[in-house]
């Protein structure tokens, strides 16, 4: 997104839930809706351009028909381009209902699925975007927005720039994010 928004480019960011459900006890219930919103702003994302919604987190299978309405909705109001999802190999269940759900509803647009590490069964990394450092230290800095996700092994600088590092060592660049092909319309 730090390229995309340098580059110009105009980001929709959409959330589909703020997982009140899987909060520790000892944060507020709606922790992640301040974190995405400071994560957003400093990738240059303003509240015009972020929606969040409120899907129960590990429901969304029982939600399906609602985000596919939602989904299209934001189809029909902002006819974008380009529509990232997760990839359609992640094994989480609301990635699997985004993925599924965000093809059908955005199936004339370009559509490239992201990864996921902890959660791609597999992944095929058959799209690259280069990105520089100042790119890598914009998405950290705003990583370090979820405050209450920071415990987990894979939300740490040393974890993601090796990551960037790996998909940059794949194209001969020194950074790098792999996204996999779903549809792409030229």
């Amino acid at each position: 997104m730090a390229r995309l928004i340098g580059d110009g480019v105009r980001v929709k960011y959409v959330a589909f839930s703020i997982s009140e459900e899987s909060v520790s006890d000892d944060l507020p219930r709606d922790i992640l809706a301040s974190e995405v919103s400071k994560a957003a702003s400093v990738l240059g994302i303003g509240p015009e351009d972020l929606v969040v919604e409120r899907f129960p987190v590990r429901h969304f299978p029982s939600h399906r028909q609602g985000i596919l309405e939602r989904m299209v909705d934001l189809n029909n109001e902002y006819d974008p381009d380009l529509v990232f999802i997760p990839s359609p190999n992640d094994t989480h269940q609301d990635h699997q209902v985004v993925a599924q759900e965000g093809f059908r509803a955005f199936k004339k647009t370009s559509l490239l699925g992201y990864e996921v590490p902890w959660n791609n069964l597999t992944f095929n990394t058959n799209a690259f975007c280069v990105v520089t450092e100042d790119h890598m230290r914009t998405k950290l800095k705003a990583l370090k927005c979820y405050y209450s996700q920071l415990g987990r092994h894979y939300v740490n600088d040393e974890f993601i720039l090796s990551w960037a590092r790996t998909r940059g060592g794949q194209i001969g660049e020194a950074f790098a994010e792999s996204f996999e092909v779903i549809r792409w319309r030229l």
